[in-house]
């Protein structure tokens, strides 16, 4: 399986769900970076629209209480890979997503202004699919064609103690045996991030 994309970085094969929390990547930058998250909501519950929802600013507060603690957050990922697989796309890869937030990627702060970031719907308390482990190394596979992509970390690498996703439960070296890349790919395998 790969994934088609075009010129404005949209992939063909994925659902088109345009998000307005996206800016202009600096000039001259181009994405050289993955980042992987996890996010369900409400937490720990899977399906549905609210992540959806969340990233085009259309989250009905009153649905459920854990909303009220995100009320005034703005954020967004270029992908979402849902339980069964299925790919939702919220920003165009040429335009900056608000995923990282405060980050350092080895010196390099503000990850948002060269990343793209794929969102995996689960927690930090279950297991992630087969379906979304074959559609997320297909999908990198195609973005660091596309892109030259250099490097892949988790939002827990780059935000070291602010953030914890993908989580215990994602198997980085599954994932990585998934994909025809050499180890500097994953710079952070085998690395504590808050010790680097």
């Amino acid at each position: 399986m790969s994934f088609a994309i075009d010129e404005a970085g949209w992939v063909r094969a994925a659902v088109p769900r345009p998000s307005p929390n996206f800016d202009a990547r600096p000039e001259g930058v181009a994405p050289d970076l993955l980042v992987i998250h996890n996010i369900s909501l409400p937490p720990e519950q899977f399906g549905g629209e609210a992540i959806a929802e969340f990233f085009q600013n259309r989250l009905d507060w009153n649905a459920h209480p854990f909303y009220e603690q995100i009320r005034d957050v703005r954020v967004s990922a270029h992908f979402l890979i849902r339980r069964d697989g299925a790919l939702d796309q919220f920003v165009a890869c040429a335009s900056r997503a608000w995923h990282a937030g405060r980050s350092d990627f080895f010196g390099r702060a503000r990850c948002n202004d060269f990343s793209i970031g794929i969102e995996l719907e689960g927690s930090d308390t279950q297991p992630f699919t087969d379906a979304q482990y074959e559609t997320l190394a297909a999908l990198t596979a195609s973005l660091v064609a596309h892109y030259r992509l250099t490097a892949i970390a988790g939002h827990s690498d780059i935000a070291p103690g602010r953030k914890t996703d993908p989580g215990p439960y994602f198997d980085w070296f599954r994932f990585k045996r998934q994909l025809d890349l050499p180890p500097e790919y994953f710079p952070y395998l085998g690395i504590d991030p808050l010790n680097a």
